[in-house]
């Protein structure tokens, strides 16, 4: 080696440190196949979603992506795996807003911070949550219902797929401004919880539009509302709670795939590039519509503002409705 190499050299290191990457990195990313997580079990809305989108990133980065079921705890499980794994981007989350602002809002200890140990290659979309009811229950609507609960204080139940998830938090909201005893009764993901909402264990279900649809159009259970400020493009004909007479009301999952904060750029790039690329594809973007998903693809940058200003109106909400800290 030369002098004049020799003295470069560590120039070179200082520039590629600066980059966030090595040259091999940056050049070769990926050379083995990723892991993306679900913090749920298999058969649920986020577990639908990512195999429908593992799929076109796996073709788009030439590697295979391999779906990662880790639930339990509301997705800290999962969500605190993928936190404590090498920022490589080797290991990805997709996950909802329940991981993101909804968890530290309801939980004083958490296995991850959602500010500083997660950043996202790219919003994947909404799916407005869903107030199911077993067809056997007498009433077609949010004010039937909510005269039912008052004349049956305590009687009535809702399922949620964990603990501190959005439909969690969905649920007490609806408690709380309709004025109603209703029991919580959480499960370890959307597809137990259905499977009780169906066989009437229980008689009402916060869910997400890409569980609740196969089950809506096989008449095995009833929408009364929706969650979102404005009706889901999916299921145009059913009202939103505000409408029926509850304005402001509005809890609205977002989905997200995230890595570990600290990836390299150029691996950031090309993760967000292959998900961009995904969610543009015709194909994944109707499959992913007629399950319930709103696409709407926003680049990484997005999520620490949406954060940042999600999580503490959810604090707040919190303590206004007086929800004990887990």
């Amino acid at each position: 080696m030369s002098s004049t190499t020799t003295r470069l050299a560590p120039l070179f290191a200082v520039w590629l440190a600066a980059l966030g990457g090595s040259p091999a990195l940056a050049a070769g990313f990926p050379e083995k196949p990723l892991t993306l997580v679900v913090p749920f079990p298999p058969g649920g809305a986020t577990d639908t979603m990512a195999r429908i989108i593992s799929k076109g990133m796996a073709q788009r980065l030439a590697q295979t992506v391999i779906v990662d079921n880790k639930a339990g705890a509301g997705t800290t499980i999962g969500a605190g795996a993928v936190a404590q794994a090498p920022a490589d981007g080797y290991t990805l989350l997709i996950s909802s807003n329940t991981t993101f602002t909804v968890n530290p809002a309801l939980k004083a200890k958490l296995p991850y911070d959602a500010q500083k140990s997660f950043e996202s290659i790219g919003l994947i979309g909404t799916s407005p949550l869903v107030l199911l009811a077993n067809p056997s229950l007498p009433a077609h609507g949010v004010k039937e219902l909510v005269a039912l609960a008052k004349a049956q204080p305590g009687k009535l139940a809702y399922a949620s797929f964990g603990n501190g998830t959005t439909a969690h938090l969905a649920g007490e909201m609806f408690k709380l401004v309709a004025g109603v005893d209703i029991l919580h009764v959480p499960y370890k993901g959307s597809s137990p919880a259905m499977t009780d909402l169906i066989g009437g264990q229980v008689q009402l279900s916060f869910d997400t539009n890409v569980a609740a649809l196969p089950m809506l159009r096989a008449g095995h259970v009833k929408a009364l509302a929706v969650t979102s400020a404005r009706r889901s493009p999916s299921l145009p004909q059913v009202p939103t709670i505000a409408e029926a007479g509850y304005p402001g009301f509005e809890m609205l999952p977002w989905i997200t795939i995230v890595a570990p904060r600290g990836l390299p750029p150029a691996v950031q790039k090309t993760l967000g590039k292959a998900l961009a690329d995904t969610l543009a594809d015709a194909a994944i973007r109707a499959d992913l519509e007629k399950a319930g998903v709103d696409v709407s693809y926003e680049p990484g940058s997005f999520y620490d503002a949406r954060v940042a200003k999600e999580l503490p109106l959810l604090r707040a909400y919190v303590h206004k409705a007086n929800i004990p800290l887990e």
